[in-house]
């Protein structure tokens, strides 16, 4: 699936090759020249990852990185390390300031990728393009089609992206808050109550094959996406 990478570099012509490279796997780019100009960014839209420059004007790389990681806001959001420093201590550094992985420059373009791919899986793995499958219940997010017990199901495009968020996050519960953030996307202002109603919608479209029951209701905290019975 498509996922919107924040690009901090502050060498032009090695953003515009990172941006495209980005691009052409099918991402959306933001670009920054800084971490204060990235700050600015994810103030208003929040990324599904960052790939940030160790060396930078103002604000270097790892600092930024240990902000990102003490928000609550962006404390999870996965972070690559781009620099050219290749000696395992600044490697480590770049790890122990929040950097999910490190990338050493020059680096191809199918390296990116590669290590953009495995970040998400790991980090956000609703995500990825791989299909999900649970006690016959499975969603293929490049077609954008269900089936469960190998009857299609038909989905709107919210409660979609709900399975697919629960179904990759399984045993795990969820606010309203959560969802609405990870569902609906961040800085999207709607009602709490929003996620009820499309809930419902979700359980009645999954009771014809049974699977309604995989999404379970935690009084007081929220939703959770499990084969265990309640």
């Amino acid at each position: 699936m498509s996922a919107t990478v924040l690009v901090v570099e502050d060498e032009p012509s090695i953003q515009e090759l990172i941006a495209t490279s980005i691009q052409h796997a099918g991402h959306r780019v933001l670009r920054a020249d800084s971490a204060e100009e990235a700050e600015q960014l994810v103030s208003e839209t929040l990324p599904d990852l960052v790939l940030l420059d160790w060396m930078l004007p103002g604000i270097g790389g790892i600092q930024y990185a240990r902000r990102l990681r003490g928000a609550e806001r962006t404390k999870r959001l996965p972070i690559i390390m781009l620099t050219a420093r290749g000696e395992e201590h600044d490697k480590l550094a770049g790890l122990e300031a929040g950097a999910d992985d490190y990338l050493t420059k020059p680096f191809s373009p199918r390296e990116l990728q590669a290590r953009i791919k495995a970040v998400l899986r790991r980090r956000t793995p609703q995500m990825t393009e791989d299909c999900v499958e649970v006690e016959g219940l499975r969603v293929d997010p490049v077609s954008h089609r269900v089936h469960g017990n190998g009857q299609a199901i038909d989905l709107g495009p919210t409660e979609f992206r709900l399975l697919h968020f629960f179904m990759t996050h399984a045993e795990r519960v969820h606010s309203r808050a959560q969802l609405l953030d990870q569902v609906w996307g961040d800085h999207v202002f709607v009602e709490e109550r929003t996620v009820d109603v499309h809930i419902r919608r979700l359980r009645a479209s999954l009771e014809l094959t049974l699977h309604d029951r995989l999404i379970q209701t935690v009084r007081g905290s929220g939703y959770r996406f499990s084969p265990q019975p309640e």
